[in-house]
């Protein structure tokens, strides 16, 4: 901080700041005392979050930025500190650790007071030290306000972030990492043998010619549709998921072959006997009805089922991926159940 500084009592960022600006001009002075001039350079850091803190501080030039850690081990920028403002005090008063990191986001030049001047002042000079804490408790309650709002936004973010983790962001059913996790699981845990466990594969027939005609835009609005039918034709404990493209997957527990048919055959007739209705407008909430074509398409369909066609997770994959082929090759538009195995 430069040497030629005026008095802090005629310095209108001091003066201003929440933290003594009730105090008089007598009462700033013996406050300015205690105050230890301090440059931070862009990017510095001031403090991290977790360490212990014993002093206080008032920016009077610069940005000062606070970050605290997600889940993940990214950062979230909660909020700035501009000139005047008061920082760090919480740690002071309540003697715990620092609850962000804070950095300098330009060159900025603070004021520093420790800890035990600040009690020192509150002893000796009760008056003061009541302006001050008064001023502290104000600025807290506005920031808990800040805080409650920036909590809401991480509870949104989570649960954002766990969404995506687990489903597909287009059609919203699950993703295939999540219905191998669910899978594989079953099997370990043993949930596999008396109480059957059945897969459907599925993708639609000839959906190469409807993407080459419409486009994959229309494309894209079909999946969320057949997506649609996926959740209509199964019960709440069944695993829909998309694999990728038009490839589709129901993981169905505690069901064997014979009720895996059954769900089977409601899907691919729903798909078969529905005249899709698709946008073909960039906007995706564009209700003009002359921009939408009707598209048929059907859907091939293979089951197999734990444990009468296979014992691993990896081979009822591959036996299920197996039957698929044999319903495209039979002609499309058709379910077809794995041979039993030995």
């Amino acid at each position: 901080m430069s040497s030629q500084r005026i008095s802090p009592v005629h310095d209108p960022i001091l003066k201003r700041s929440p933290l003594i600006k009730d105090l008089s001009d007598l009462e700033l002075n013996a406050v300015s005392a205690f105050l230890e001039p301090r440059k931070i350079k862009r990017g510095e850091v001031i403090f991290y979050e977790g360490s212990s803190g014993e002093e206080m501080y008032i920016l009077i030039s610069g940005t000062i930025s606070a970050w605290v850690s997600r889940l993940d081990g990214s950062r979230h920028m909660m909020f700035e500190i501009k000139p005047g403002d008061f920082f760090g005090e919480m740690s002071v008063i309540t003697n715990e650790s620092r609850s962000a990191t804070l950095t300098a986001s330009t060159d900025s030049e603070i004021l520093v007071f420790y800890g035990i001047d600040f009690y020192r002042i509150i002893y000796e000079h009760p008056i003061i030290g009541t302006k001050m804490l008064k001023a502290i408790r104000r600025v807290q309650n506005s920031w808990l306000e800040q805080t409650s709002r920036h909590l809401n936004d991480l509870m949104r973010w989570g649960e954002t972030a766990q969404r995506r983790a687990v489903s597909d962001e287009l059609t919203g059913l699950y993703n295939r990492r999540f219905l191998e996790e669910s899978a594989i699981s079953r099997f370990e845990q043993g949930a596999v043998g008396p109480r059957d466990i059945s897969l459907l594969m599925m993708d639609m027939d000839r959906f190469h010619d409807i993407n080459s005609k419409y486009g994959t835009l229309v494309g894209d609005r079909l999946f969320i549709q057949i997506a649609d039918i996926l959740r209509a034709s199964t019960r709440i404990n069944d695993i829909c998921a998309r694999l990728s493209g038009d490839e589709f997957a129901i993981l169905l527990p505690d069901t064997g072959p014979d009720e895996a048919l059954l769900i089977a055959e409601r899907i691919r007739k729903a798909s078969d006997t529905n005249k899709f209705m698709v946008s073909t407008s960039q906007n995706i909430s564009e209700q003009d009805e002359s921009k939408k074509v009707e598209v048929t398409v059907s859907i091939s369909i293979g089951i197999a089922s734990a444990l009468y066609h296979a014992d691993t997770w990896e081979s009822l994959l591959t036996t299920t991926d197996n039957a698929l082929r044999s319903a495209k090759n039979l002609g499309r538009n058709r379910v077809e159940i794995a041979a039993f195995s030995d």
